[in-house]
């Protein structure tokens, strides 16, 4: 869990001293995107012209933030369109590893992804996370900022896919960002801020929010399948990756045990209606999943032993369905 400063790595836990004992994340600095044409996104520079081949996504399956990546590229057929490859899921000394078992870095022959960045940015500082959305043509990065990378992923290539799958439409858009900007600091960053606080009173304000948050979601999936009414939307896939790694690593290992996810009627049926879509289910790797949190988060798992349970079951029987004329 380490860090470039100008350039060098650094093999150093997050710095909570400053902050009062709270975990704080920092914000991802590569921030292009790729359109149908190559106009400019709305941040970066233009010249990201939507190709075949030309882009590669560099993910891990342990991580909520690169698995929403994963699922856009496979629900929106681009997996023919853009490599992907998965890093180790052990992050240690030396950050993200690329596993030669499974190919390696296909792209710049890289060990470590820290190399990507530097690549890149030789004097880059700041923390190494995935995705990593790569531009074979130009070799820079064009985003490590899954929230928009799913955009991209979401509309820009359909003029070459005919997918037209869409899970940003105008008419919900404002609705989609208010749920985004809810479930986002409470629940999808909620688990880390409790996971990762240093003292007890940034702890239980980071636990409180937490589960006072997913009561208000359980509460509006009494009458609604998904989110917003009966279809599924970019709401749902960022809060989905959170949700299914919670019973298997966040209720343990990051102290969020007031209840499970299992605990609550109208959000574990939810869980799995989302996780039968067709193509997401082999998105989910729980072997990864456990053995990153449980190996690579040292100081707060010194032991690095992985549990063997729980047993999840997301494959059997969900009743969502029956909400289906709520949309």
């Amino acid at each position: 869990m380490g860090l470039l400063i100008d350039g060098i790595w650094h093999d150093s836990w997050y710095d909570t001293k400053k902050s009062g004992g709270k975990f704080v994340r920092e914000d991802a600095q590569f921030r292009n995107w790729i359109t149908a044409d190559g106009s400019a996104g709305p941040s970066g520079a233009g010249g990201f012209a939507a190709e075949a081949g030309r882009y590669h996504l560099y993910v891990s399956l342990a991580c909520p933030w690169a698995h929403r990546t994963v699922i856009f590229r496979k629900l929106k057929g681009l997996e023919d369109l853009i490599g992907l490859t998965v890093v180790h899921p052990h992050m240690l000394e030396n950050g993200w590893e690329f596993d030669k078992d499974t190919g390696g870095d296909p792209i710049g022959g890289h060990d470590f992804l820290h190399q990507v960045y530097t690549s890149v940015v030789p004097d880059y500082t700041g923390r190494v996370t995935v995705p990593v959305l790569w531009d074979k043509k130009t070799n820079t990065i064009v985003s490590n900022e899954s929230s928009e990378i799913i955009r991209m992923f979401n509309s820009a290539f359909d003029h070459l896919t005919g997918n037209r799958l869409d899970f940003y439409p105008e008419p919900l858009r404002s609705d989609i960002d208010a749920l985004n900007d809810f479930v986002y600091p409470r629940i999808n960053n909620g688990v880390y801020r409790a996971g990762f606080a240093t003292t007890q009173t940034a702890y239980e304000e980071a636990f409180d929010n937490l589960f006072a948050a997913l009561d208000e979601i359980e509460a509006r999936l009494a009458t609604s399948r998904f989110l917003i009414g009966g279809t599924q939307t970019e709401a749902d896939w960022r809060l989905f990756t959170t949700l299914i790694r919670f019973d298997a690593v966040y209720h343990g290992h990051f102290k969020t045990n007031l209840k499970r996810i299992e605990d609550y009627p109208n959000i574990s049926h939810y869980v799995r209606d989302l996780y039968q879509t067709p193509g997401v289910t082999g998105t989910v790797d729980f072997r990864h999943i456990k053995e990153h949190y449980y190996v690579s988060q040292r100081t707060i798992n010194p032991t690095q032993v992985v549990p063997k349970g729980p047993v999840l079951d997301y494959a059997r029987p969900h009743d969502r369905a029956r909400l289906a004329a709520a949309a």
